[in-house]
């Protein structure tokens, strides 16, 4: 079973300059979730690896988190799909720590978990650090326009970086499902 993990604001849910702070404010992204369930049902296996520094500023707590988190869970549930896990950085920029994207630490902490190698598995994500990552670790990075995709691709136009030539571009995570779906062995 492959994984493929996928970043969570601006990949699966709408993105906010300002934080997601609450379930209520945790907004999917149109077919998002149905595109997690068709992987999910396809066989892929789901894992989400997402900053969250609003965690250390302060804008929301752990429990707040957990309920964003149990929202998406039920809604990919509802629709016939399934999240294998959630990996989180709690921290801010300032912390330096080994988890927040660009580091490779939630990756570490995925290989860790699950005893595989992320080698060659998809990473989808909407911001430079997502795909710095993804690189680092020898994923196949993605870049979906929603969220800050746009933003993001116009700096890689403006500023070519050498290291993410090989980015797969996609509208949205519902593109990104058909082409993997559309690309997949059939069993």
């Amino acid at each position: 079973m492959a994984i493929i993990i996928l970043d969570r604001d601006g990949v699966i849910n709408q993105h906010s300059e300002y934080h997601v702070r609450s379930a209520e404010e945790w907004i999917p992204i149109a077919g998002s979730i149905e595109a997690m369930a068709q992987l999910s049902q396809a066989g892929h296996q789901l894992v989400i690896a997402t900053n969250q520094s609003g965690l250390a500023l302060g804008h929301f707590d752990l429990d707040d988190l957990e309920a964003m988190h149990a929202k998406m869970r039920a809604l990919v549930e509802d629709a016939g799909g399934e999240i294998a896990a959630i990996f989180y950085c709690p921290h801010s920029d300032e912390d330096n720590c080994r988890c927040r994207k660009p580091k490779t630490g939630l990756l570490d902490a995925i290989e860790a978990e699950f005893d595989t190698s992320l080698h060659d598995c998809y990473f989808v994500g909407d911001r430079i650090p997502d795909l710095q990552c993804a690189v680092a670790k020898g994923c196949k990075p993605v870049l979906v326009k929603t969220g800050l995709g746009e933003t993001t691709l116009a700096g890689i136009i403006r500023e070519p970086d050498p290291m993410l030539s090989e980015t797969l571009l996609m509208s949205d995570l519902a593109e990104f499902a058909a082409f993997i779906l559309e690309h997949s062995p059939k069993i």
